[in-house]
């Protein structure tokens, strides 16, 4: 796409965009979905002022929407699924099984590691946090641990087996729009994400013992009293997930395989809590929202549904027409253009291609979107820098899937925060490595450290001298 505005008129728009959307919810504290309506209405205002036409600014709308769709149908399920597997007694046997065989000083630091293994087996930080992570923040209420402990330890392992995962869909993504092999590009990215793992392990650890103390074993009797009143709590209501878990390591689509566990979630209501149709489909579409008279108890199991979703969705919406006038406009354009004017040597290519797709990804919200234009854009520059395309693969990855968390607006995020009832900006301090992997990034960069680099006959002869120099700096 060519550059449709002026850098000036490029940059104004970048400038009120960012005036509008912080101003918006720092200061006025509205809702991101209108504040990012606000802002986008602001951009596509201007863009059209200066020239841009309708036609190709709605054009880009509907082609962001159009990368958004299947994100948004696996949303509409899982809120399904949440909603049938509470009615059947799936939900609240994994928590019962949680409340008796996990000790609450190491509650966080195993639902990491559970999760981060099931991500991993798996390759979808979705279905994990869609299913066990649901199941986790129900045993966190039952144990009285705070909710956005538990959100950020259930976040950490879904990411970083998402990171690490070859079947992972952003992992293959990132490395194929680099041109690099997949299993290079999942080794080269552990000295950016295993530090922050470890890290966050340890202080999921140190949380743990500080709350275990204040928990009270009459709670957790009560919990377990009330979920046997009130469910048939059978083994077999484990069946959904391990199907679930089974079908998407055999590498087959998410949204089928979720439609597989709304149904077998139905069936389990149907045969094991006795549940009719009328319930059944009030739980789809309103979630969970019997009383058991117990407070507690009903604050863990009343969620899900598809109701619940929505606005997420309405959210998603407003993201791609916040960031597709932006695109249409040239804005991206015009930024590459400068950073290949002032970028002279690797360091600053590597610094640049950071700063510029964590920019992009904070206004777009989608890694789909910002790894197909910057990924092609900006691979040969490491070439010609004698910079293995690796180091970007991984910069990718530091700024857009694990990132993508940490962004209210973003697919990702937006997911996380209906899915587990946690807003971002509560379990975002409490989930270590999703930022450490930029600070651990931009250390290497200065320091050299994990840098991985081409030999330099492999940048060709003509390339020779600017090759040398960047392995200097």
């Amino acid at each position: 796409m060519n550059s449709t505005l002026s850098s000036a008129k490029a940059i104004a728009l970048i400038v009120v965009s960012i005036a509008i959307v912080f101003g918006g919810i720092v200061f006025v504290d509205a809702e991101s979905t209108i504040v990012l309506l606000a802002a986008g209405t602001a951009v596509i205002i201007l863009s059209m002022l200066w020239g841009v036409k309708w036609d190709d600014i709605e054009k880009g709308i509907l082609n962001n929407l159009r990368a958004m769709f299947i994100p948004i149908l696996i949303l509409l399920a899982v809120g399904l699924m949440i909603g049938v597997w509470m009615l059947s007694g799936t939900i609240p046997l994994i928590v019962y099984y949680g409340l008796l065989l996990i000790h609450p000083s190491v509650f966080l630091f195993v639902a990491c590691l559970a999760c981060a293994l099931m991500s991993v087996m798996a390759g979808t930080s979705w279905g994990t946090i869609g299913t066990i992570g649901v199941a986790f923040m129900g045993v966190s209420a039952g144990l009285d641990i705070p909710l956005h402990y538990t959100a950020g330890a259930v976040v950490v392992g879904a990411i970083f087996g998402d990171k690490m995962s070859p079947l992972s869909d952003t992992t293959v993504m990132a490395a194929a729009v680099t041109d690099v092999k997949l299993v290079d590009h999942i080794k080269h990215m552990l000295y950016t994400t295993i530090p922050g793992f470890v890290i966050s392990l340890i202080v999921f650890l140190i949380l743990g013992f500080q709350v275990s103390g204040q928990i009270e074993d009459e709670q957790i009797t009560s919990i377990l009293t009330t979920l046997e009143a009130n469910f048939t709590l059978n083994p077999l209501l484990l069946l959904p997930p391990v199907v679930i878990l089974f079908l998407i390591y055999r590498g087959k689509p998410t949204l089928p395989v979720f439609g597989v566990g709304i149904l077998l979630g139905v069936l389990l209501a149907a045969i094991f809590q006795g549940n009719g149709l009328a319930e059944i489909a009030a739980a789809l579409n309103d979630g969970y929202t019997a009383s058991t008279g117990v407070e507690v108890v009903d604050s863990m199991l009343q969620r899900g549904g598809l109701s619940s979703m929505l606005g997420t969705v309405a959210l998603l919406i407003a993201a791609a027409i916040f960031g597709s006038p932006l695109q249409t406009a040239g804005v991206i354009d015009v930024i590459l253009n400068g950073i290949q004017k002032v970028a002279n040597t690797g360091k600053g290519i590597m610094l640049s291609s950071l700063s510029l797709h964590a920019f992009l990804f904070i206004i777009t919200g989608s890694y789909y979107v910002t790894f197909a234009v910057l990924g092609p854009m900006m691979k040969s520059m490491y070439d010609k820098y004698g910079l293995h395309r690796k180091n970007f693969s991984r910069t990718l990855e530091d700024t857009g899937t694990a990132l993508a968390p940490l962004i209210p607006w973003s697919v990702t995020g937006a997911f996380i925060a209906s899915t587990l009832g946690v807003p971002v900006t509560q379990y975002a301090p409490f989930a270590p490595m999703l930022y450490l992997g930029i600070v651990f990034a931009i250390f290497y960069i200065f320091t050299g450290f994990g840098i991985a680099k081409v030999d330099v006959p492999e940048a060709g002869p003509e390339k020779s001298a600017t090759a040398k120099k960047a392995l200097q700096n």
